[in-house]
């Protein structure tokens, strides 16, 4: 989780984009194109004119071998996030992020009065942190509860999975276990840690599997783990290039990782609904501008289908998606705006979860990030883009910032998330081969009894039975289908509240994600 400023940062704005960052201050030069984008009377999108149509369309993995950032270019808007934040050599993460460490020793927090004292520790954990002496840009800095917490958030992730192992799988299957974005390796460490001293008979079967795209922190999670725990394999590679089948049952977490996923733009016509996808174009100076295209993206186009087909509607009034007469009665009305306002789409979302089905069919996955933020840039499920500034927080109200220097992170529709989810598992396999290997445990394909011989009617909250396993009674059963939890829903089912509890009775680690949701 990002530490989010306040309202006391954003006095530094101004200050911010005149003294250092160049691309803020310049996008006011933007504001004619952009006025001409909402308000002229016919839409023209005809990218064989203008400056842009000139420019090499590329993609954040066409730039990874790039040392500086690009010129005279265009690019879809979640290539533009993407280079922005994980290019190896101008990026955010690699080049700028620091994960918040706590401390060696844990935090005693029995021995806090209150939440103000909580606060206070943290905030004299995070002046430590002041490396250039609070001039200019420092380090950007975010902290997550496992690492403010520990090893207690990481002990009730470890009851949450070890829980749902021995219920299902334990003593014929591995617990095999996938983490993406392990950060330094503390959720791994203290999962481990939780499994060897509580549960020896799973630790001695336990494989820890980390993909991890930065090279750096994959290189720290190996130092750490890898004398500790044998069981861990850290594999250095983006989720997006993962290409190898997990034909076994496995558990798949995503710890606040899914809020840096790339999104795209789109808009929507306002006269006849069509969307356009929004492309960031980079001219000879650096100074950025945004334009709008048919659907033409496979990604995009996906997603899109996929959100007609689950009826979450598109961010437009209800009354012009239904009359076409209003909608032109609309479009006639002076100054009004051709295209609706953007929207951020989770196109590399849809690309994990299609990721999962295909790569790792037999999976459980616990995944949990922001369901709201505040300080979020305009538009519908828009980001929070922010920088660390003379040791504050900052907040900026546009996306298109000097690359590498701001994080950009996103809230989550849980709601449209779990659809999605269920959607895409509910899909055939591909002809990549058998969707699983056999299994002592996997009796649906038995030839003596199926999932439907007492009754011909499914659960709708259970999954097919191709990807279950068997019940006590021997019957093939489906999966159950994922739920959405609060956060101090999940804590409070498989945490051990009374380690961060204090003197007070206040538990920050409950008291401090409200706007965080689990899907599990």
């Amino acid at each position: 989780m990002r530490l989010l400023s306040g309202p006391s940062t954003r006095c530094f704005r101004r200050q911010l984009a005149a003294s250092f960052f160049r691309a803020p201050a310049q996008l006011a030069t933007r504001r004619g194109y952009a006025d001409r984008v909402n308000y002229n009377k016919e839409i023209h999108f005809d990218e064989t004119t203008g400056d842009h149509a000139k420019y090499d369309l590329v993609t954040a993995n066409d730039l990874e071998s790039r040392e500086t950032p690009p010129q005279r270019v265009k690019m879809l808007v979640r290539d533009f996030i993407e280079d922005s934040l994980y290019n190896p050599q101008y990026g955010y993460f690699p080049q700028q992020a620091t994960i918040f460490t706590a401390a060696e020793k844990h935090l005693q927090f029995s021995s806090m009065k209150d939440s103000v004292e909580f606060q206070n520790e943290v905030a004299k954990l995070y002046s430590l942190y002041d490396v250039n002496g609070g001039e200019g840009v420092g380090k950007q800095l975010w902290h997550t509860p496992t690492e403010l917490f520990k090893p207690w958030y990481g002990r009730a992730i470890a009851q949450c999975l070890v829980s749902e192992y021995l219920l299902k799988y334990f003593p014929y299957e591995d617990f095999i276990i996938y983490e993406i974005g392990a950060g330094n390796g503390t959720l791994a460490s203290d999962i481990l840690d939780y499994l060897r001293d509580e549960h020896p008979e799973v630790y001695d079967r336990t494989q820890y599997n980390i993909i991890e795209i930065s090279g750096n922190l994959a290189k720290l999670q190996q130092e750490k783990l890898g004398a500790a725990h044998p069981c861990v394999k850290v594999t250095h590679k983006s989720i997006f290039h993962w290409d190898t089948r997990e034909p076994a049952p496995c558990f798949f977490v995503a710890m606040e990782v899914i809020d840096n996923f790339a999104h795209d733009v789109v808009r929507y016509d306002l006269r006849t609904l069509e969307p356009y996808q929004g492309l960031v174009a980079i001219d000879e100076h650096g100074d950025f501008s945004t334009f709008y295209s048919r659907i033409t993206d496979p990604l995009i186009a996906s997603f899109l289908s996929l959100r007609r087909q689950l009826a979450h509607p598109p961010p437009v009034s209800r009354l012009l998606q239904m009359s076409p007469m209003l909608r032109r009665a609309y479009a006639a009305m002076p100054l009004a705006p051709n295209l609706s306002a953007p929207e951020y789409i989770p196109t590399r979302l849809l690309s994990l979860l299609q990721t999962l089905r295909e790569h790792f069919p037999r999976h459980r996955l616990l995944l949990t990030d922001f369901s709201s933020l505040p300080d979020t840039i305009p538009g519908t499920n828009a980001p929070v883009v922010q920088t660390r500034y003379q040791n504050t927080m900052v907040p900026c109200s546009t996306l298109l910032v000097k690359q590498g220097y701001f994080d950009i992170f996103f809230p989550t529709n849980f709601q449209l998330l779990r659809d999605m989810y269920e959607h895409v598992l509910s899909q055939p396999f591909s002809s990549m081969g058998d969707p699983a290997r056999a299994s002592p445990m996997d009796m649906s394909s038995a030839p003596a009894i199926g999932a439907n011989f007492f009754t011909s009617r499914h659960p709708s909250n259970r999954r097919r039975p191709l990807e279950g396993v068997v019940s006590a009674s021997g019957l093939p059963v489906g999966e159950h289908k994922s739920s959405v939890y609060s956060h101090a829903e999940f804590l409070e089912t498989y945490a051990d509240l009374s380690r961060t509890t204090l003197r007070n009775g206040e538990n920050p680690m409950i008291d401090f994600y409200k706007n965080v949701k689990f899907l599990f």
